[in-house]
């Protein structure tokens, strides 16, 4: 017969069962290392200075400015278009809109934490003067995960609709703004942030979205992945004469932003191909 001594660590079943509860909460709150918890914890902060991260923000920085500008195409071969944000602030698009430039991109979103202040006067101004329009999101694949960033580009401005005059949502990939080139993420787990982010968006939005990157950014932090380009049109920029050298996986690309010293907002773009075109890709 046992007999139970003083001080024994005996507890009964339902004691046990207890204390194997609460202790599985506990592991379920922080995470093991290695999963999602651990993940979460080493996430980077939010976006200190989103208001001053663009489409090429970082390219001009990293990559310079580039030459002379490339000759004006025949408006059969190209569409002349702009990128903004919250830094050029109230857009005169009428101007724009006589100088020739028929369509836009208009920066929406960062990160989980911010909006672009003033979407509403660019998208929609865009809009209102005669142009097609799409948004854009800034990419920080280390605050968060592909798809909350996706959704909440989505939720806020990002969305798509069939109106003949809006382009799929665009996702800004390029150097980092606040620390590391690549995030501090292996070539592999930015393919996968990217993967996410793109599935999550097409679920959303029934559109595969375009994806804006330079070639050197995408050869130093992705390997120079094949993985997007028989689906993601393709949104480089390059600052002279010719487009260059294009990422891996893709065979052309859709838009060429090919100044950031344009007149009235700075960013031009030009479509690669005839107005029927951007039309096409606005329908889906």
């Amino acid at each position: 017969m046992s007999v139970l001594r003083s001080g024994s660590p005996y507890r009964s079943p339902r004691s046990r069962a207890l204390v194997a509860g609460a202790l599985l909460a506990t592991v379920s709150l922080v995470g093991l290392p290695g999963t999602a918890g651990a993940a979460a914890r080493h996430r980077a902060p939010e976006p200190t200075h989103p208001a001053q991260d663009w489409a090429g923000s970082q390219i001009a920085k990293h990559e310079g400015r580039g030459g002379p500008l490339p000759p004006l195409p025949s408006l059969t071969a190209s569409v002349e278009g702009v990128d903004v944000s919250s830094h050029n602030g109230s857009v005169a698009w009428s101007t724009l809109w006589n100088s020739g430039v028929k369509f836009a991109y208009v920066k929406a979103t960062e990160s989980t934490s911010y909006t672009n202040p003033s979407f509403a006067q660019q998208y929609n101004g865009s809009y209102d003067v005669g142009m097609i329009r799409g948004a854009y999101h800034f990419a920080t694949p280390d605050t968060s995960s592909g798809a909350a960033q996706a959704n909440y580009f989505v939720d806020h401005g990002g969305g798509w609709s069939k109106d003949g005059r809006t382009l799929p949502g665009a996702l800004d990939m390029e150097y980092n703004p606040y620390g590391s080139t690549c995030y501090g993420l292996s070539a592999t787990g930015l393919v996968n942030w990217m993967k996410d982010w793109f599935a999550t968006y097409k679920a959303r939005t029934g559109r595969d979205a375009v994806v804006y990157t330079s070639t050197s950014w995408w050869k130093q932090c992705t390997g120079n992945s094949g993985a997007f380009g028989a689906i993601n049109p393709l949104w480089v920029p390059r600052y002279g004469s010719s487009v260059g050298e294009l990422p891996g996986g893709w065979g052309f690309h859709t838009i060429w932003q090919y100044t950031s010293t344009g007149a009235t907002v700075g960013d031009h773009n030009r479509f690669n191909g005839a107005y029927d075109r951007l039309q096409a890709l606005a329908d889906g």
